[in-house]
């Protein structure tokens, strides 16, 4: 719809420079005394007998959506200026028009099963502005497949670092397609932010803000893709709608090297934690994480993160007043057996303890999408994708690099560590 407009814009621009020119010297003929023979001061003309296009010319006809749409000037004594098409739902179709005004054809492809309804602009030699409207319909696509789309997470109220989603029923590898693709998934936000997709792999997009999300927010994501093909033989299929809200700006920043968790709301200081994270061969991830889920009750066994039963760090314990940052087993939880270590040592196998009672505070003062940052640990960088939601490790710059619209190769891992409040 962007190209549409801009298009538009500049066939606006060249017959309003043209206008005004033609006005400037019928000034001049008026003070002379004739101006009657002014090409512009008749209404436009039908330009019927001089464009043609490539849709259907008999009654009941459909176009095939898999061609592009094409309209041509024809004879010497004319050229567009100007061609907007849209169908019934009220979706523009992207085109160019050639320099020489002689032919325009679409850019961006047809729906299938639509409405169009497309206004040609022209001018003759004299610069005389004609008109013209044609309608036609697409036909049924040639395929049954599908290109579904399913956004996430489910509809709620979530903390304001909960990315959206867009998982996609087939994969898309050609960039072309990814375009088409990712123009047709929109994602609007009251307050409005600035935001973009990024590919993670080739059927899932992740969506975030420049910064997170503002607090008490409300967020929609959509698809417009529905009957537009997207390659040979591939439609765009339905998508439900979603919507989010946000709740307070509630970001945990733990510091690996004092030992201590300062829990924000809205930015202020709400609580001071003593903390232990994971001693060395076991470091806590640093960077950003979003709280994915909680459990009141959890079992912990080391055979699940790979340490050996019965091996010297081996562990089998129940754990009460578990968040949960990471799908490789990564919680702040209730470590009552380290509270002589908490605030003093990293004694942990990765995850944050706490004591109890701190633990279940911190459980009942979070929820989904809310952040939790760690900063001087010696582990690595929390991973972008995979293992969570790493996607504020990227820098705005590097994130912008895995959307389809803007290009660019995909980015390493940053670490963040300065906390962002």
């Amino acid at each position: 719809m962007s190209h549409s407009v801009h298009f538009q814009a500049r066939g606006r621009t060249a017959v309003v420079g043209c206008t005004l020119l033609v006005i400037a010297l019928g000034a001049g003929t008026t003070a002379c005394g004739g101006g009657d023979d002014d090409p512009l001061a008749a209404a436009p003309y039908d330009a019927a007998g001089n464009i043609s296009f490539n849709g259907p010319k008999d009654a009941g006809k459909k176009a095939d959506p898999d061609k592009p749409l094409e309209v041509v000037a024809e004879g010497s004594d004319g050229r567009i200026t100007d061609v907007t098409a849209r169908d019934a739902t009220g979706r523009y179709l992207a085109g160019e028009l050639s320099a020489d005004g002689a032919r325009w054809h679409s850019t961006s492809p047809l729906a299938a099963n639509a409405s169009y309804t497309v206004r040609v602009s022209t001018e003759n030699a004299d610069g005389a502005p004609g008109r013209k409207v044609l309608t036609f319909d697409t036909g049924k696509p040639t395929t049954k497949k599908r290109l579904d789309i399913a956004f996430g997470p489910q509809a709620g109220t979530y903390g304001v670092g909960q990315p959206v989603t867009a998982e996609l029923s087939r994969p898309i590898k050609d960039p072309a397609q990814r375009t088409t693709v990712e123009r047709a998934l929109r994602v609007e936000s009251t307050p409005a932010v600035e935001g973009a997709w990024h590919w993670v792999d080739d059927k899932e997009l992740h969506y975030r803000p420049k910064d997170y999300w503002p607090a008490h927010a409300t967020v929609r994501a959509r698809s417009t893709l529905e009957g537009i093909k997207i390659g040979d033989r591939l439609w765009g299929g339905r998508a439900k709608e979603l919507k989010l809200t946000t709740g307070d700006r509630v970001i945990a920043v733990t510091d690996a090297s004092s030992h201590t968790m300062t829990v924000f709301r809205n930015g202020e200081e709400i609580k001071q934690i003593p903390v232990t994270t994971g001693k060395p061969g076991f470091e806590t991830r640093n960077g950003v994480k979003v709280v994915l889920g909680k459990e009141p009750f959890v079992r912990m066994r080391s055979t699940t993160v790979g340490i050996a039963e019965g091996s010297s760090e081996a562990y089998d314990l129940p754990v009460h007043w578990a968040t949960r940052v990471t799908w490789s087993g990564e919680y702040v939880h209730a470590a009552p057996w380290s509270v002589g270590s908490q605030g003093s040592a990293n004694v942990s196998h990765g995850c944050t303890g706490m004591s109890t009672g701190n633990a279940e505070w911190f459980f009942d003062n979070v929820r989904e999408g809310d952040v939790v940052e760690v900063v001087n640990s010696y582990g690595d960088t929390m991973e972008t994708f995979g293992n969570g939601f790493g996607d504020w490790n990227l820098d705005w710059d590097k994130w912008q690099t895995g959307s389809a619209l803007t290009g660019g190769t995909q980015p390493k891992d940053t670490a963040r560590l300065s906390p962002s409040l």
